[in-house]
């Protein structure tokens, strides 16, 4: 791809396009606090620290009462050494990080991709001993294509789409060649044969229709094949319980599979029900990957009017990368998937 034309981008002011505050009669993006390790109890919400490590997660706890324990969600965090990372889950933030919200827009992972490559280029040069704080943030500069003077969110989404359909190297690799004996880009003649029944625990939603709800800010996902299994973002019934996330959902339909990073509400009820699939290893990376052999698995199976069901489902097997005793190697599928996105990275890098 040649390079960006970036002569007609406009000029945006972080504070004109992320949630601000007023601390000390000073202009600041939110931003983490320091809690004592004494404090921190191991839960399910993961901590934002200042690492460069495993998306700035330092591990994951519960919730503390303190007003210095910060918890945002679906944001950019950015630490004062610039490290930059996108969370569509819940997340606390340790001290010196700091939270990048969108004002007037829900982020998605094509558009917070494409904002953390420009923000990035921006903060690269602070150091140690050149923090970030949050006031100075506000007022960074970014360039970023426009439509009627305002920040084209349409065009960045489909800029990185378009740039993993053609980096052929993406998830796509595992896609196309799952099911052959060999392959110059992955060898998968030793991998191990899993039986989905004995890998996940297979949970179905309550039954649910999606005319019920009000608009809001949970997903509501079922059978669809696109935009991650989500038909629109919906505020749940009164004392409803929430599906929870760090899982992938299937359509017993055509056989989509999307991991969800967050909680959400699942349809439920008849046979279009969606199916869930959880299993304590999952995280996003290794659930991305999964997700595609799941994907390219089922849909073969369920394309000819004949929907999948929890049972049948569980009885099939799908092809894992495996350790010496025949476990699935969550780390290689992890790591798998943060070297591709790194080479994504690399190349929308370059083109700027």
């Amino acid at each position: 791809m040649n390079r960006l034309d970036i002569s007609n981008w406009k000029e945006f002011k972080i504070s004109e396009l992320f949630i601000t505050e007023t601390n000390k009669n000073k202009l600041q993006v939110p931003t983490g606090a320091a809690i004592a390790k004494k404090d921190l109890t191991d839960g399910d919400i993961p901590r934002v620290t200042v690492t460069n490590m495993n998306n700035g997660i330092v591990g994951y706890y519960k919730n503390v009462q303190s007003d210095d324990y910060r918890v945002y969600e679906n944001f950019i965090s950015v630490s004062f050494l610039g490290t930059i990372f996108y969370h569509p889950y819940q997340a606390s933030l340790d001290m010196k990080v700091h939270c990048l919200k969108l004002k007037e827009r829900r982020l998605n992972n094509y558009i917070a991709f494409f904002l953390i490559s420009i923000i990035k280029k921006q903060v690269s040069y602070f150091a140690y001993n050149d923090q970030l704080p949050s006031s100075t943030l506000t007022g960074l500069s970014i360039l970023l294509p426009v439509k009627n003077n305002e920040p084209d969110w349409e065009y960045m989404e489909n800029y990185i789409k378009r740039l993993y359909f053609i980096k052929r190297g993406g998830i796509s690799t595992v896609v196309n060649y799952v099911g052959k004996p060999t392959t110059k880009r992955v060898d998968i003649t030793k991998w191990g044969i899993f039986q989905i029944g004995k890998l996940f625990e297979i949970k179905r939603p309550d039954s649910r229709s999606i005319k019920q709800y009000e608009d809001g800010s949970v997903p509501f996902v079922s059978s669809g094949n696109f935009n991650n299994g989500i038909d629109k973002f919906v505020t749940p019934l009164s004392d409803e319980c929430l599906d929870r996330g760090n899982c992938i959902t299937i359509s017993p339909v055509d056989g989509s599979c999307f991991y969800q990073p967050t909680d959400f509400l699942g349809r439920g009820g008849g046979g279009s029900s969606i199916i869930l699939l959880y299993n304590d290893n999952l995280n996003e990376k290794n659930g991305m990957f999964i997700s595609t052999i799941l994907r390219k698995t089922l849909s073969r199976l369920y394309e000819y009017n004949d929907m999948g069901s929890s049972n049948s489902i569980k009885q099939e097997k799908i092809k894992l990368p495996a350790t010496a005793n025949n476990q699935p190697d969550w780390e290689y599928m992890e790591n798998y998937i943060s070297y591709l996105f790194q080479q994504q990275n690399n190349s929308l890098q370059q083109l700027l």
